[in-house]
């Protein structure tokens, strides 16, 4: 059974959940402040977070970017962020801080099993459909969904994954914004083409990459973007 953690000060929320979650083969845990969100974090090791925007002690972002700084700590933990205010804006700050997909509310609960259940399968996917060429520089151990630098082991959200094993396989291939949408998706299709930019550049500057002299991301422009990382 897959365990659920959901950090929401929703009490009647939270329980709802947890019943209807029980129905898919999930167990879900509830933590009503940041404080015991963390606890539960290092006790039960969730195989997903959800999280909300609007906490007491501090905002569903921060905590986020709390998550995403400590990987070390949290390993690439899914998250699912919920919030009551249904601005593009805000759920594009949280796509940005790493989270892997946003929901507002309210919501109906299939909504959010499908989204979950997307979530874990992008997780999970071991991209055996499409070979993955040795890069210089560059090594990509799927099984391990581990990706290191030169050597040194990087610390990529799950999008960012997605995307760098995406260009990858698919090297010199030019993917306009709309593909990348298609192809990574499970968020938001709005959302997301107005953050593609962001994680591409997020995960550009994680592979230490410019647009000047890329390295491994070329900008196209007027297109999209290219993997232009050279072959063994």
């Amino acid at each position: 059974m897959k365990q659920i953690l959901i950090i929401d000060d929703d009490e009647k929320l939270g329980d709802l959940l947890t019943q209807y979650l029980k129905r898919y083969d999930m167990s879900a845990h509830v933590a009503l402040t940041p404080t015991k969100g963390f606890e539960l974090l290092k006790k039960i090791k969730p195989a997903l977070l959800i999280l909300d925007v609007m906490l007491p002690e501090k905002d569903g972002f921060e905590i986020c970017r709390e998550i995403r700084a400590k990987s070390s700590i949290y390993g690439q933990l899914p998250i699912l962020m919920l919030t009551a205010h249904a601005e593009v804006t805000d759920r594009i700050v949280g796509l940005e801080l790493g989270a892997d997909d946003y929901l507002p509310k309210p919501f109906e609960p299939r909504e959010l099993v499908a989204r979950i259940h997307n979530i874990l399968r992008r997780s999970s996917d071991g991209h055996t459909t499409r070979e993955i060429r040795p890069i210089i520089g560059l090594d990509v151990e799927i099984q391990r969904r581990e990706v290191k630098l030169d050597g040194e082991i990087l610390d990529l959200t799950t999008m960012e994954y997605e995307l760098l094993v995406l260009f990858m396989q698919f090297p010199n291939k030019t993917f306009t914004r709309d593909e990348l949408m298609n192809r990574l998706r499970g968020i938001d299709a709005e959302l997301f083409s107005r953050a593609v930019d962001t994680l591409v550049s997020r995960l550009r500057h994680k592979l230490r990459d410019t647009t000047k002299t890329p390295r491994f991301i070329k900008t196209v422009w007027g297109r999209g973007y290219t993997f232009v990382g050279e072959q063994l």
